[in-house]
């Protein structure tokens, strides 16, 4: 019984996370879409941003020079 009603609970709230703002009345569908905001804002958190400042390429592009000049290793 326990075991039913967890699952009937966790499919409901991810259908209203999920498809809330297009079908429910005004005050759920706007819970719904907040919900699934803070949700988004919340794992998107978790991964830190990832922001290239320098060229991730310039090793192997200077490594390929070297070798075309005859200065390899």
């Amino acid at each position: 019984m326990r075991k039913t009603a967890t699952t009937w609970l966790l499919l409901l709230f991810l259908i209203f996370v999920g498809f809330g703002d297009s079908f429910l009345p005004k005050p759920l569908s706007s819970a719904s879409l907040q919900t699934r905001t803070a949700i988004n804002k919340f794992v998107a958190g978790l991964f830190p941003n990832w922001d290239l400042r320098s060229d991730p390429n310039a090793r192997t592009e200077k490594a390929l020079d070297d070798i075309e000049k005859g200065r390899a290793k």
